[in-house]
């Protein structure tokens, strides 16, 4: 730090290394990135001011092997500094969450249903009992198509039916 530097601010309370505001332009170009790879419905959800909706559809207008792709983006991490970017953040944490919950309850349902296949009529009962809003015969006769087609090395089309019909009646 130099004398002037020292001598306006003596104990160096604001100060910030070139690393530091390397890593923060860095952080912010990301956030830009992630921005610019947003959909319309997803980019609705996120409060932005006009200037930066501009230039997030002008970056997602530009071709993104030439190097003015590249320039918008860091333009685009120009305007970031200078904005509070904790509400852009919480609200794109939002949506990713729920992306990470929706994978979360697919996974879930694979899951079940590869238990119905394996338990059979055991895994149908207790599943019944969690979810009486479950036909138990569907079931039944679901499982039994998915285990002969299984057999027979055929298309896992019941299995299919099984995973939808879980999906459409179970709410979590």
């Amino acid at each position: 730090m130099a004398d002037s530097e020292f001598e306006n601010n003596p104990e160096g309370l604001d100060f910030k290394s070139k690393t530091q505001l390397k890593n923060e332009s860095q952080e912010l170009y990301k956030l830009g990135q992630t921005l610019v790879g947003l959909g319309p419905a997803n980019l609705a959800k996120i409060p932005l001011d006009e200037e930066l909706a501009e230039s997030i559809a002008l970056a997602q207008r530009i071709n993104k092997k030439k190097d003015g792709y590249r320039r918008q983006l860091q333009f685009l991490g120009k305007l970031l500094r200078a904005r509070e970017t904790a509400d852009i953040e919480r609200a794109l944490f939002e949506i990713q969450s729920a992306h990470l919950k929706s994978n979360q309850k697919f996974h879930q349902l694979e899951t079940t249903r590869d238990h119905l296949l394996e338990k059979g009529d055991e895994a149908i009962n207790v599943l019944l009992n969690e979810h009486s809003q479950l036909d138990r015969q569907k079931l039944r006769q679901l499982v039994r198509q998915a285990n002969k087609q299984k057999e027979q090395n055929k298309p896992p089309k019941a299995a299919r039916e099984i995973f939808q019909y879980l999906k459409e009646n179970i709410q979590s």
